[in-house]
């Protein structure tokens, strides 16, 4: 088994009607709920455009807090993903089926061997 990120830039979602969005969420969620009766669900969640935003910084030798996104960037993680699969190909077809549900694009990753 291997862990995969699937994820999206909150710049790919596009604009859309609060009528659109509504709309989606049931699938998504349906979708999600397809990943843990299959049982490859990790973690699933968006994150909050307007929720408080820092950075921890420590490259100085000094941890250094910081307000505010750590980079001035156009794009930002917008929501992620994380399936538990046996191959690359399960993943993908996770990841299809979530950029059909959502309606925007998603990148995939496999996550490296972590510290033993």
């Amino acid at each position: 088994m291997a862990e995969y990120l699937i994820y999206f830039n909150q710049q790919w979602v596009g604009d859309h009607t609060e009528e659109w969005f509504r709309g989606r969420g049931p699938l998504a969620k349906a979708v999600v709920d397809e990943i843990k009766a299959a049982g490859d669900y990790v973690f699933a969640g968006g994150l909050e455009e307007d929720s408080p935003v820092f950075s921890a910084d420590a490259t100085s030798g000094t941890l250094v807090f910081t307000d505010g996104p750590y980079v001035e960037t156009k794009e930002w993680l917008g929501g992620l993903t994380v399936v538990d699969v046996a191959d690359e190909e399960t993943a993908r077809m996770w990841a299809g089926r979530i950029a059909e549900a959502c309606g925007w694009p998603q990148e995939v990753r496999r996550f490296g061997h972590g510290p033993e």
